[in-house]
């Protein structure tokens, strides 16, 4: 009976169905509770490629217990507010709450809104587990819902409901939530403070305030503003607390200013701590949080150790005799499998942990069955300059131009039909070459011949290239984050990119057009056996045509044997790369590959644009300087000892 009457409603309910289901749950039999399932978190342990433990994951608090007049009303309030606005007034179930939810919903063409109530979630969490939602235990639910509220009153259950929820980064209950964001009892929480909390729970993941603080600021407002709409607060109250917005950060980060200061994650760094705090943001977006930090996982890394110390060395030495907040990053990828082997994302975690690795990611990639995660992290990533020059050539050569394709090389172009600033180009040496081959403008980084190339093979075709060989930053449908397309100043490099797509891209052409996405895991498995992720076998699929890639890895070889990046020369047969400078010399790169190994190095300020100046006896860094010398720092001993010699 109440299976067929909840079926209906599934579908399109009349109001009376409704009114039947509820009456008829009201009057059921009280029956015993269950016991309750305590939330808890087991340590999910990360391992090197030869199988030594270099980190562990786990919540900063998994549970701290709270009594019931340590949680402040401004907290109760918001929660109900935003969770369940007529609390005090139904009995378990909200008939009201459900017809709107299926209404919306229907409307809508899609879920967008849920008529669970407190006591529906607090059964939930207390009494129902990771159980699948199907129509049984949803049944099962409204039944334990309308049992509880015999049995407890309102404070008892929000009060539990409120000590158990989850509250994401491995936090479960107000007062472990309290002291991990806030590093305060929960007693003490502020107006916003618990706005941002009560936020928090429909999406603990996607609106963590760390991870997400535009996110979690959007839904802040809207439960302050709810709050306001059902008297719960006052108008000075409403617009005081509203004028504090989310910032993450330290005291000193942040500043005494008015704001609502979210405190950065307390976790042993481990001796990796870039590579770490990478692997956590992939498996997070992976396989979700809640997996991340309550599945016990064993998760297998790609890192070779090896590898990971000549990486720290060759950081380290180019950035000797400089200090903060001058930086230094370098990716290195196995292009034959997509596995990340080395990771840098700065000189000192303990100092500043933000991943300099990482950049901005839009949207999800599909690839073949599977989606690659989309991983973001260390602000929007930089500019790469003439490092971005492969993606037109690629695509050019895709079109059928030939490498032998004469350009002229003017000292300055300005692109046609465009108007206002930046519609003219510059060479870096301000001179003319003339008239030079692809080839030869590649290898001499001519900035005009390439204003002029992509304006030919089209701006939008280049970006959606980019975006395939792995530049993730990249939007799909060739538009900047203020909507506007890109302009032809993207074959310069106008957008911004991370060294970890940088690396991942140039690694298509190592691997002869055949893209593998990047990953730091090999393996992860669950504590109960289930794999959730094997990359010990991946395929990879193809994006740029053999041919392709071999001409365009010739032409990158020239970059190195007679062209800007001679510095980066190393005694291996067949490496190939680009230098790259941004505009005003504020990023400088190397990027560069052998069949083995695709690594990227990026050199900045990272607090500014500011221009690399008399930077350890140079003038101006260009990426033909100190990155391609750290490139082959790095590359060279690597090769050399870490894998096989190349034939």
């Amino acid at each position: 009976m109440y299976l067929g009457a909840l079926a209906i409603a599934g579908l399109i309910v009349p109001i009376g169905v409704i009114s039947t289901l509820v009456a008829a749950l009201y009057s059921l039999p009280a029956g015993p509770l269950p016991p309750e399932e305590r939330p808890g978190s087991r340590i999910t342990r990360i391992y090197a490629g030869d199988g030594t433990e270099i980190a562990t994951l786990h919540g900063f608090e998994r549970f701290i217990p709270v009594r019931r007049d340590e949680i402040p009303a401004a907290l109760k309030d918001a929660v109900i507010a935003i969770e369940d606005e007529r609390f005090a007034s139904h009995r378990g179930i909200d008939g009201r709450s459900v017809l709107r939810a299926l209404w919306t919903n229907l409307v809508h063409g899609r879920v967008l809104q849920g008529g669970s109530t407190i006591t529906q979630q607090y059964v939930k969490q207390a009494y129902m587990g990771d159980r699948d939602r199907t129509l049984r235990t949803k049944v099962r639910e409204a039944v334990l819902a309308v049992r509880v509220e015999r049995k407890l009153s309102k404070d008892e259950i929000l009060h539990r409901y409120l000590s158990t929820v989850y509250f994401g980064a491995g936090a479960y209950g107000v007062g472990a939530a309290a002291e991990g964001y806030f590093r305060k009892p929960v007693r003490d929480l502020t107006l916003s403070e618990a706005a941002v909390l009560a936020g928090v729970i429909r999406a603990p993941t996607t609106l963590n305030p760390r991870s997400n603080p535009t996110g979690a600021e959007w839904r802040r407002r809207v439960v302050l503003r709810r709050m306001h709409e059902q008297h719960r607060i006052s108008a000075v109250e409403y617009e005081t607390a509203l004028a504090r917005p989310i910032a993450v950060g330290t005291e000193a980060d942040v500043g005494n200013g008015s704001v609502t200061r979210v405190h950065p994650a307390q976790e042993e760094p481990g001796p990796y701590p870039y590579f770490v705090d990478y692997v956590r943001r992939y498996l997070v977006a992976r396989h979700g949080e809640e997996t991340v930090l309550k599945r016990g996982l064993r998760v297998e890394t790609s890192l070779n150790r090896d590898l990971q110390r000549l990486a720290e060395a060759a950081v380290a030495e180019g950035l000797s005799g400089t200090e903060a907040p001058l930086e230094m990053s370098l990716v290195s990828i196995d292009p034959r499998t997509g596995l990340v082997r080395a990771l840098v994302g700065g000189r000192d975690f303990d100092r500043s942990q933000v991943n300099l690795a990482l950049g901005r990611c839009t949207g999800v990639e599909s690839h073949g069955r599977a989606q690659a995660p989309c991983i973001s992290g260390g602000g929007t990533g930089r500019q790469p300059g003439s490092a971005f020059k492969v993606f037109p050539l690629v695509q050019a050569l895709q079109e059928g131009m030939s490498l032998d394709r004469v350009y002229p090389a003017p000292a300055r172009y300005r692109f046609p039909r465009c108007n206002g600033e930046g519609c003219t180009v510059r060479n870096s040496s301000r001179r003319s070459y003339g008239r030079l081959t692809l080839s030869d403008a590649l290898a001499n980084s001519v900035n005009t011949v390439f204003a002029q190339l992509i304006d030919d093979v089209g701006v939008r075709q280049t970006a959606q290239l980019a975006r395939r060989m792995g530049i993730t930053s990249i939007d799909p449908d060739g538009r900047l984050p203020n909507g506007e397309p890109y302009g032809p100043s993207l074959a310069l490099g106008a957008a911004e990119v991370s060294p970890l797509d940088m690396a991942s891209a140039y690694g298509v052409l190592a691997k002869g057009g055949i893209r593998v996405p990047a990953s730091p895991v090999t393996k992860v498995t669950a504590a109960d056996g289930e794999v959730l992720e094997d990359n010990t076998s991946r395929r990879g699929r193809r994006v740029v045509g053999a041919a392709v890639a071999a001409e365009a890895t010739e032409a990158l070889q020239e970059v190195i044997e007679d062209g800007t990046g001679q510095a980066a020369a190393v005694d291996v047969a067949g490496a190939a790369g680009k230098t790259g400078t941004a505009e005003n010399h504020s990023d400088a790169w190397f990027v560069g590959f052998t069949r083995r190994l695709s690594t990227a190095v990026w050199m900045g300020y990272s607090d500014s644009r500011r221009p690399l100046l008399d930077i350890r006896g140079e003038d101006r860094v260009y990426g033909g300087t100190i990155p391609a010398q750290t490139w082959a720092a790095f590359m060279g001993p690597a090769l050399e000892t870490a894998t096989p010699p190349e034939r």
